[in-house]
């Protein structure tokens, strides 16, 4: 079964600290990645997890604040300078495509061995914006102080698990296998049918991640994320600051929780922190008191969703 996880690459808002970088996920499914926003020192990052420049070929961006997109500008510098040779997908809004056509031109790197291919975000409503054959990535509008999207990572139903001893007891021909994956059952020779579920394993469940960027307390995005395996949700703030949360369209750690608990996620990390908390303990420790299955988002932090009948996270 292939692998579905994500790496915290930073979790600190507006600025980074002497411990923690600003925003930037990376998502691995089947050994393919994915890089959710580009705070600074996100190459640095990378380089640190040891992870592949050559495998990273979609790269999406929430909104355009620089503390979610300083770190594409070097990130781009560095795939020229490495001659990358095959197309690079940026899916964002479309203000960045002129920020950063301006940045490289600016800086005299017009000659790109590789080609940008943007996808422009719809600021309005749900829509998929990358597809393949194993999952789908739905942007979706956020609350925040400019247009602002979340992005969620779903796999695709997958056939179910005919059982070896069932083709060799009913000596099951090699055409029909492929129809009772798809649900089918099978019929004898002497007409009887055996059902698909004495046939088959149980699938294994569609697994599921949820991005939660900069957003002020929304119940809009509840029916979009609602029983999701892994739910990252910005916690700006500690609850005694609601009202600085309120005015600068972000979410305190008790609202972050409150979300996770409204949508019956399985787990939540709270990430984007304050520069102003050394300690993250206090907000830890408040989210948990509404949502029990609340954990941090630290720099190098693997969060892992097991493949499994009944799914379960380990950390």
């Amino acid at each position: 079964m292939v692998s579905f996880s994500v790496t915290i690459l930073g979790s600190s808002s507006a600025v980074p600290t002497s411990v923690r970088f600003p925003s930037a996920h990376l998502v691995n499914t089947g050994e393919r990645i994915f890089l959710i926003d580009a705070g600074e020192g996100t190459q640095i990052q990378l380089r640190r997890l040891r992870v592949r420049f050559g495998k990273l070929n979609h790269i999406f961006i929430s909104h355009v604040h620089g503390d979610h997109v300083f770190g594409l500008f070097g990130l781009l510098a560095t795939l020229s300078l490495l001659k990358r040779d095959t197309d690079l997908h940026i899916y964002s809004h479309s203000s960045l495509k002129q920020i950063l056509d301006q940045h490289l031109s600016n800086f005299h790197i017009d000659g790109l061995p590789f080609r940008i291919v943007y996808h422009f975000l719809n600021e309005n409503t749900p829509e998929i914006v990358y597809e393949d054959k194993l999952i789908t990535v739905t942007s979706f509008p956020l609350s925040h102080r400019i247009s602002t999207c979340g992005f969620l990572f779903r796999e695709k139903p997958l056939p179910l698990n005919i059982k070896k001893e069932m083709i060799e007891y009913f000596q099951i021909p090699f055409p029909a296998i492929q129809r009772i994956k798809n649900g089918e059952g099978y019929i004898l020779e002497d007409g009887t049918l055996i059902e698909n579920n004495r046939l088959t394993h149980a699938a294994y469940r569609q697994r599921s991640y949820a991005y939660c960027s900069d957003t002020a307390y929304t119940e809009d995005i509840l029916p979009i994320i609602k029983n999701i395996d892994l739910l990252y949700h910005e916690a700006t703030y500690s609850a005694e600051l609601s009202s600085r949360a309120r005015e600068t369209g972000h979410s305190t750690s008790i609202q972050a929780a409150t979300i996770a608990q409204k949508a019956k996620v399985k787990k939540l990390i709270i990430g984007h922190f304050s520069a102003r908390y050394k300690d993250l303990s206090p907000l830890l420790e408040e989210a948990r008191t509404v949502f029990p299955a609340t954990y941090l988002a630290c720099e190098g932090d693997v969060f892992s969703i097991k493949a499994e009948r009944e799914i379960s996270i380990e950390k």
